[in-house]
C-alpha cells in the first residue's frame, strides 16, 4: 500500500513535475492541470504552496537554474565583463532563456511577483557577480574605489536586457556586447571618481 506524500516530499514531487513541464513545454505550455497530473496529485495541493501559475513557474525555473553563477577571474575588468556577458547572452538565447523570458512577460504587471522573480531567478547573485568583479579590478588599480557600486554593477545586464526586449534579437551579436564593455561600461567606471552625494531626504 502507498503512503500519503506530505510536506517536503510532495512540495518536491511537484516542483519536479513543473520543472519537466517548463522544460518540454516551455512557460507557455505549463499549466496547473498539467503539472498536477505529472506530479500525482491535485491542483488544491499545488494552489496552497503557489498562489498562482507565474509563482510556481519562477520556483520551477530556479529549479531548472544552475545555482553555481559564473564568476569569471580573467585578471582584466574588461575580459571579466565580456566573459560574463557572453555567458549570459547564450543563456538567454537558448531554450532556458526563453522560460525566463516568459516568466518575466508573465510577470510584468505585479511587483511582488516580479520581486520574487528575482530572487529566484538568480539575478541578485549575478549582480554580486558583477560587484566582486568590480572590487578586483579597484583592488588592482585598474577602476577607483568609487566605481564599486550596484548602479554601475547593474548596468551591463540591464543593457543586454534592453537589447532582447527592445530590439527582439534571438541572440545579441558579440560586436554589441564589446561595444557595451567599452562604449558604456569601462569609461562609466573610470569616470566615478567621487562616491556618491548623500540624499538630503534620507538624512
Amino acid at each position: 500500500m502507498s503512503t500519503r506524500r506530505r510536506g517536503e516530499e510532495l512540495e518536491e514531487a511537484i516542483l519536479r513535475a513543473a520543472a519537466d513541464e517548463l522544460r518540454e513545454s516551455g512557460y507557455a505550455g505549463m499549466t496547473m492541470d498539467r503539472v498536477a497530473a505529472r506530479a500525482g496529485t491535485n491542483k488544491n495541493a499545488i494552489y496552497r504552496r503557489w498562489p498562482n501559475r507565474a509563482a510556481l513557474g519562477i520556483a520551477a525555473y530556479r529549479r531548472l537554474s544552475d545555482d553555481a553563477m559564473p564568476n569569471p577571474d580573467t585578471g582584466s575588468l574588461r575580459g571579466d565583463a565580456l566573459e560574463l556577458l557572453r555567458r549570459a547572452n547564450e543563456t538567454w538565447s537558448s531554450p532556458h532563456g526563453a522560460i525566463l523570458r516568459g516568466l518575466l512577460a508573465a510577470a510584468a504587471d505585479d511587483p511582488d511577483l516580479l520581486t520574487r522573480m528575482r530572487e529566484r531567478s538568480g539575478a541578485d547573485t549575478m549582480d554580486r557577480t558583477w560587484l566582486s568583479m568590480l572590487e578586483r579590478a579597484a583592488a588592482r588599480g585598474e577602476t577607483p574605489a568609487a566605481a564599486v557600486h550596484p548602479r554601475v554593477a547593474t548596468t551591463p545586464m540591464m543593457l543586454l536586457r534592453a537589447e532582447y526586449a527592445m530590439r527582439g534579437h534571438p541572440t545579441v551579436p558579440d560586436e554589441v556586447l564589446v561595444e557595451i564593455v567599452d562604449e558604456v561600461f569601462i569609461p562609466l567606471t573610470k569616470g566615478r571618481t567621487h562616491p556618491p552625494a548623500p540624499n538630503p531626504d534620507q538624512q
